[in-house]
């Protein structure tokens, strides 16, 4: 095959314009754009999240389509590789191309520039020497010696040229600024995950799927593992107290990938330092470095922006986790006619475990340890922003003006609510999963906080972690404890102590009401409290219908107002409802006596906290209908034991981004800061010289000068 002179000149007119494409502002200026953009959409999705999320968060179909264009990981997708790398090679071009021209610029004087340019130059002028015109080219050179000015002097018998130059360093500016981009890019590729990918792409690895991350790392096998030599990378470490570690994880959308270290890392200890309302000030890990080489330790302390470097690894302090706490709990049983605090018992497990268990009606279920905190800071003010519940708080007309200006005075971030911040104490997570594998997350506090001015027990319940907890009030007992709920709901079940508090809720309110005596009054007061108590304890039939085509618990203030919907007409179903509740709060407070009698307790007096506590109490059993959990776990006791999660991160190209960033700064400021001034002085003969002046930038300074010079060489100065 042959080779035509014409396929040679089509040959070479396609390097030439593919060269002048590439090495074109306009080109690079694209490329720029078009990573702007993206590096927005990097910055507005957060990247490389488990794909669940993404699906939770746009939904199935935007989800697919998102994945595909690569947005979940934008900075390691192969189009904005592909991008960087046009962008590296098109701003090289500009460098070779225009670098030796500028270089030879800087160097050049320029001395052949005829009269005719001189002339044309926009700032040029002529003036009258008495001197010689050898004596005034020195002059004259002398004097830009001292304004700052490089001078090279021509001279002959009958003329002489004058030519000097400052500010040759902007075109410095160029390179460096250019430059820079070329070194930054190329050190953000070495940091980045380039190196493997490309060991996923040509070396046979592979990411291990998110569903067989429980796998121990000796199952793993070596294809989701990446060799300590690995020259790039950035992965976590999660290491317990008194455990030990030589692997990172990598994280990925689809799964992650194994890196292995150079050395292990043992935590021996790990400090928390809280401030007073309980958030942490300070985390520190005292870790013990083995060199798996050579078998040398070495103790070491990390602190928050404190890192360790060793063998070319950075260790830094990233958080800090649970690391297998031992938890106690208590478990109620919610369901059934057995259920009372006679039938709890307790659990033990260690937080990333699971246990099986049975509730009292025979169903099996897994407990499953998902976190333990054993501090929470909460905002414990009201609504209002008033640390006073009941917000009654007084202050003089002299404060309030004072408080009222500082709230709107200071930072725009400020808040004009009073935030009243607490360490409300330990809380327990966990996931109740029964025999089909469905399972609801639950976040239990251990002590009671303090709402409304008395203490409750918050109980959360969340279908999936996209939601919110959803939390059941539960009021605290004059012991801090859930014994008199508990006990109080399990007699609300109980057909016979239902009648007995109905009894003795129709006696007592016919003797203070003078009616005691009549047995038809009294046993209309017995069916309306009977059908109340029945209706909110779910024992009605009307109660179970209405549950099951609502698809929820019997009973509770949702029953008693369907019923009053139902038999009640309209304009009358205010009233009834006010009445309907007196006589169940009469019923329940009767029930209550019976539960704290059955508790050793003596009865509750008719005061102020005792009516507060039968309410919330009240409220608390409506709403337990709609608390989807056949157990309720409180936790009785712990043993913390807390993990470091650290960030290790080898980073060949981090002094090279450093040394881009520093010619960029130089760079930048030689262009804005150091114009290039070129400055020409001609003798034209009979004492005769033309001056010409020339920028790269005009500004008001230059002006200044030529008008200085201007004037000064025309007086003879």
């Amino acid at each position: 095959m042959t080779i035509s002179s014409t396929d040679i000149s089509a040959f070479k007119r396609f390097n030439r314009a593919s060269v002048e494409l590439l090495s074109s502002m306009r080109f690079a200026i694209a490329l720029l754009t078009i990573i702007s953009i993206a590096s927005i959409i990097g910055t507005v999705i957060k990247q490389s999240e488990p794909y669940a999320n993404y699906v939770n968060q746009f939904g199935p179909f935007w989800a697919e389509i998102f994945n595909g264009l690569g947005l979940f990981a934008v900075y390691t997708a192969w189009w904005f590789l592909l991008i960087l790398a046009f962008l590296v090679v098109s701003v090289s071009f500009c460098v070779l191309r225009n670098a030796p021209k500028m270089l030879a610029d800087i160097r050049a004087w320029k001395e052949h520039v005829k009269e005719g340019g001189l002339r044309a130059l926009h700032h040029h002028f002529e003036y009258t020497s008495p001197l010689s015109h050898q004596a005034a080219a020195d002059a004259i050179a002398n004097r830009l010696v001292k304004d700052g000015y490089s001078v090279k002097t021509q001279l002959a018998d009958d003329h002489s040229k004058v030519m000097a130059k400052k500010g040759a360093a902007s075109k410095w500016g160029y390179i460096f600024a250019h430059s820079a981009i070329v070194l930054i890019c190329l050190g953000g590729l070495l940091d980045g995950d380039l190196f493997t990918r490309g060991q996923i792409w040509f070396g046979g690895k592979s990411i291990l799927p998110s569903n067989t991350q429980g796998m121990l790392i000796s199952e793993i096998p070596s294809e989701h593992k990446l060799s300590a030599s690995n020259p790039s990378y950035r992965a976590n470490i999660f290491v317990p107290e008194g455990g030990t570690s030589a692997t990172a994880l990598l994280s990925a959308t689809s799964g992650s990938i194994i890196q292995e270290l150079p050395f292990s890392i043992e935590l021996k200890k790990f400090h928390v330092e809280y401030y007073s309302t309980g958030m942490p000030k300070l985390f520190m890990s005292e870790v013990l470095i083995k060199d798996l080489d050579t078998g040398k330790e070495s103790e070491a302390k990390i602190k928050v922006n404190e890192p360790l470097i060793h063998r070319g690894v950075a260790i830094y302090q990233s958080s800090f986790e649970d690391g297998g706490s031992k938890l106690k709990l208590r478990a109620y049983p919610m369901l059934g006619a057995a259920h009372s605090i006679k039938t709890s018992f307790m659990v033990s497990g260690e937080v990333g475990q699971s246990t099986a268990l049975k509730s009292n009606n025979g169903t099996s279920y897994t407990l499953e340890f998902v976190g333990f905190r054993p501090t929470n800071v909460e905002n414990i003010s009201n609504a209002s922003g008033q640390s006073d519940a009941r917000g009654v708080a007084t202050q003089s007309a002299d404060a309030g003006l004072a408080k009222a200006l500082n709230n709107r005075l200071g930072s725009g971030a400020k808040t004009s609510k009073t935030t009243d911040l607490k360490n409300v104490g330990p809380s327990v997570q966990y996931k109740l999963r029964d025999a089909s594998g469905q399972a609801r997350e639950y976040s239990n506090y251990m002590q009671p906080l303090f709402l409304d001015g008395m203490p409750m027990f918050l109980f959360g319940v969340r279908e999936s972690a996209a939601q919110e907890f959803r939390y059941l009030r539960v009021p605290a007992d004059t012991n801090l404890s859930l014994n008199e709920w508990l006990t109080l709901r399990t007699i609300l079940q109980d057909p016979r102590a239902r009648q007995r508090a109905v009894e003795r809720f129709a006696q007592t309110l016919g003797q203070q009401k003078g009616f005691s005596s009549s047995p038809q009054a009294i046993a209309q007061l017995k069916e309306s409290a009977m059908r109340s108590i029945e209706l909110f304890a779910g024992a009605s039939d009307f109660a179970v219908t209405q549950a099951k085509e609502a698809g929820t618990m019997p009973g509770g203030f949702a029953a008693l107002g369907g019923f009053i919907d139902q038999a009640v007409p309209e304009a009358e179903r205010e009233k009834a409802a006010e009445v309907i509740l007196k006589v169940l709060n009469g019923v329940i407070w009767e029930l209550w006596q019976e539960a704290r009698a059955q508790l050793n307790l003596a009865p509750a007096k008719p005061d102020q906290e005792s009516q507060k506590f039968i309410q919330a109490a009240t409220s608390a059993l409506s709403d337990a209908n709609f608390y989807p959990a056949p157990l309720v776990f409180q936790l009785d006791s712990f043993e913390e034991v807390k993990a470091s999660v650290f960030q290790v991160t080898r980073s060949p190209g981090k002094n090279m981004v450093y040394l881009g960033c520093l010619l960029l700064v130089l760079g930048i400021f030689a262009m804005f800061y150091l114009p290039e001034r070129r400055i020409w002085v001609r003798s034209l003969g009979e004492g005769k010289n033309l001056f010409a002046m020339s920028t790269s930038r005009k500004t008001l300074d230059f002006e200044k000068e030529f008008t200085k010079y201007q004037e000064d060489l025309k007086n003879g100065n």
